[in-house]
């Protein structure tokens, strides 16, 4: 087992693309996971393990924004949560590509504490709202649910694109299959923060103001939605470029 210098080094070679990531996950979250990974690889953890860590700060989290009176304290221990739950959740696929251990079940694992992740998320918030808040209106209790839509479609359509992608390109040979990727852009990095996970996390840390709070979460709600909707109608265009003629 090499020096944690020689296992970063790896990590770094082991990266994903950074095509289609915010700067928060390129320049925050990454490099926060693999300190995480490295540290589990020393530590003898296998990705799965991480997985199952990266869901015990997760929903902690989320179930102290249940259960818990919002104040500024529960705002920073919240957020701490979730973003460590985040990294962690980058450092079980980087473990995984370090050490060749990774597999159908990993990655099913992962996807499913993800998905869970942005059920409950939300759920929690409404019954904080529920609870805690003196709500404006009762309408504000139907803002969670819109925001876990357009959060669960995202994350599931984006999953669908990906795999169906995959599996079109492969049939439609070698050379379709090895088409050079875009360049990364900069500007496409800055564009995505405000869909970046990281960056919602953000805004738990105005929980101990509530109307704050409401507000940011509100402006959030929206920005994700739109997002949404530009998200189906690009993986639609680029699914239909990928029809067998």
């Amino acid at each position: 087992m090499g020096s944690t210098g020689t296992v970063l080094r790896e990590l770094r070679g082991a990266q994903k693309s950074a095509k289609g990531v915010s700067l928060y996950s390129r320049y925050v979250n990454r490099p926060a996971g693999r300190v995480l990974a490295a540290g589990a690889y020393r530590a003898g953890l296998s990705p799965n393990q991480v997985t199952l860590i990266s869901a015990l700060f997760t929903y902690g989290a989320v179930a102290s924004v249940a259960l818990v009176e919002p104040s500024w304290t529960l705002a920073v221990l919240v957020y701490a949560a979730l973003a460590v739950g985040f990294a962690f959740d980058s450092a079980d696929g980087q473990l995984a590509r370090l050490t060749g251990r990774g597999g159908p079940d990993g990655e099913w694992l992962d996807h499913v504490v993800d998905c869970g992740k942005l059920l409950l998320v939300h759920t929690a918030v409404l019954i904080s709202f529920y609870r805690f808040g003196e709500l404006p209106s009762d309408a504000w209790l139907l803002l969670p649910l819109g925001f876990q839509l357009a959060a669960v479609v995202t994350f599931c359509a984006g999953l669908l694109r990906e795999h169906l992608g995959k599996a079109a390109a492969s049939a439609r040979g070698p050379s379709w299959a090895a088409t050079p990727a875009a360049p990364v852009s900069r500007v496409r990095a800055v564009a995505l923060l405000p869909a970046d996970y990281g960056v919602f996390c953000l805004v738990f840390l105005l929980l101990g103001a509530p109307g704050a709070f409401r507000a940011g979460y509100a402006v959030l709600a929206v920005v994700h939605t739109l997002f949404l909707a530009a998200f189906l109608a690009k993986w639609f265009r680029e699914l239909k470029s990928l029809r067998a003629g």
